[in-house]
């Protein structure tokens, strides 16, 4: 009965400290710049993006800060919408693809991976509850343009004001609520995101979003560690 009952405590506590230390993924998404030709047409205090690292530094920054304090066993990976980047390389006239792909080499922590369509980032996403040997996401942030319906990967990118290349609320019932683990973290850092798409976001992977009720402020980030601010009269919400 002793042997029995000590083999049963056992069990059960090697589960646990498995399931402890299980191996998740921490999804960090950063869509792209407008380029620079259809910035100029803005008035000058419309202007969002006017340096092409928007997305790319405060991502950075924020991944920084989750290798420091997530769990042991937790992975990084950073999906970045790739077109963008290519558009704006020529009024840059700097290489912007080979300049994305130095942070990883610089923290070798973050594993980079490009996508160019919606399908493309749904499938990694969908795959976790297989195609990355078992690995479930434990923490989603997205950095980029958005409204209150979608986020934009590309706007102002390839047509002046709008997007070709988006993630849709109407999109998110095709992600599986089985890639996430129960308590995993999400947050858009992009503009309108509380306003509706947290809630579809709830509704399609059973996780809370935290996002912007208004404008969020992605200017003169230097003089707050390269953290993402909010404009005058917004507010994080969680839904």
């Amino acid at each position: 009965m002793t042997r029995l009952l000590f083999s049963t405590i056992f069990l059960l506590t090697c589960g646990l400290a498995t399931q402890a230390t299980a191996d998740t993924e921490y999804l960090v998404v950063s869509g792209g710049p407008a380029v620079r030709q259809f910035e100029d047409l803005r008035r000058p205090g419309e202007q969002h993006d006017r340096w092409w690292g928007n997305f790319v530094r405060t991502a950075r920054v924020r991944m920084q800060e989750i290798q420091a304090t997530a769990p042991a066993g937790t992975h990084i990976t950073w999906l970045v919408y790739r077109d963008a980047y290519v558009r704006r390389s020529a009024a840059e006239h700097q290489p912007l693809t080979q300049n994305v792909e130095s942070v990883p080499k610089a923290y070798p922590f973050i594993n980079l991976v490009w996508f160019r369509s919606t399908e493309e980032l749904i499938h990694y996403i969908n795959q976790g509850a297989s195609g990355r040997s078992g690995l479930k996401i434990s923490g989603f942030e997205y950095f980029g343009h958005s409204n209150k319906y979608s986020f934009m990967f590309d706007y102002s990118s390839d047509v002046y004001a709008t997007s070709t290349a988006w993630l849709h609320e109407h999109d998110l019932g095709k992600l599986s609520r089985w890639a996430f683990t129960s308590k995993a973290y999400c947050q858009s850092w992009g503009c309108h995101t509380a306003e509706s798409f947290s809630k579809a976001w709830k509704r399609a992977t059973g996780t809370f979003m935290v996002g912007a009720q208004g404008k969020t402020d992605y200017s003169d980030m230097h003089l707050r560690d390269w953290h993402v601010g909010l404009s005058s009269g917004a507010r994080w919400v969680k839904r």
